[in-house]
This record gives structure tokens, sequence and C-alpha cells, in this order.
């Protein structure tokens, strides 16, 4: 496991340093969004339905690529757009999203449906390594149907 410094970081907590880099709601979301729903351009992102202001998402992203959570490309179709990827240090954040994901519809009311919910705790290993698999030859399929209000 590699250390890095801890200056400039509040504490030299782990879990600290990670709230540090993802936790807060939209960075997480983008990364959600990314993950699981397949999006990659910025238009995507502002329609993932939780209303995030075009100058947050620009922060967001920018802080996000900063970290080496995501990177940017250009569009094979058109080389003046850009796409957002998540690089392998992001990818690794599916465990994470997966737990967070049961443990919010487990805990509270949530617009995901029950039986998607505990199919997706009964086969975690292999939503985790579909998750994975997508990422590595790029289908941008969505793991997950859209629910709820988003």
């Amino acid at each position: 496991m590699l250390k890095k410094s801890v200056a400039g970081r509040r504490s030299g907590c782990p879990v600290s340093v990670s709230l540090e880099l993802f936790g807060d709601r939209w960075s997480l979301l983008i990364i959600r969004d990314m993950m699981v729903r397949g999006n990659k351009t910025f238009k995507e992102f502002l329609a993932s339905g939780e209303g995030i202001a075009t100058n947050i998402l620009a922060g967001r992203l920018r802080r996000l690529e900063k970290a080496g959570i995501v990177i940017t490309e250009p569009d094979v179709s058109d080389g003046r757009k850009l796409n957002y990827r998540l690089t392998e240090k992001g990818i690794e954040l599916a465990p994470i999203l997966l737990d967070m994901l049961l443990w919010g519809a487990k805990h509270e009311e949530t617009g995901a449906p029950c039986a998607v919910m505990a199919e997706m705790a009964k086969s975690r290993e292999w939503v985790l390594k579909e998750t994975r698999r997508r990422w590595e030859v790029r289908d941008p399929a969505p793991i997950l149907p859209k629910f709820g209000s988003n």
C-alpha cells in the first residue's frame, strides 16, 4: 500500500482523506452516474435528475479529475467534445457505492424497487464483477435502470 504525505489534510485518517476527495453528495452522484448509468458527458450528468447546477458540476468534475478519480477523453465521433471516464482509482469505488446503495435501500424509503435491491444484495460479487467488466470494455449499458424520481 502506498503511503502519501498527510500535509495539507485535515488529518491522516483514511476516512477523512477519502471524504476530502469524493465525500460530498455531488461527487458521489457523478461517480454513481458513470459507474452504474454509463453517463460520460457533461450533458448526461446535468440530466441525471438531482438538479445539479452547471457551475457545481464543472467544479466537481475538475476536482475528481485532479484527484485522479476521473479522466477526460476526446469523443471518438467529435474530437471537440469531451467524455469523462473513471480511472482505475475511480472504479475501485464500486464496492463502496454498492454498499451505500444497498444500505440506503434497506434502511430508508427510496425509489429503488425492493426486488432489484434484494437481487443485487444476493448477487453482490456478480454486480461488482459486471461493473468492472463494463468499465474495462467501455460498455455504456446501465447496470441499473433509472428508478425513483431521478
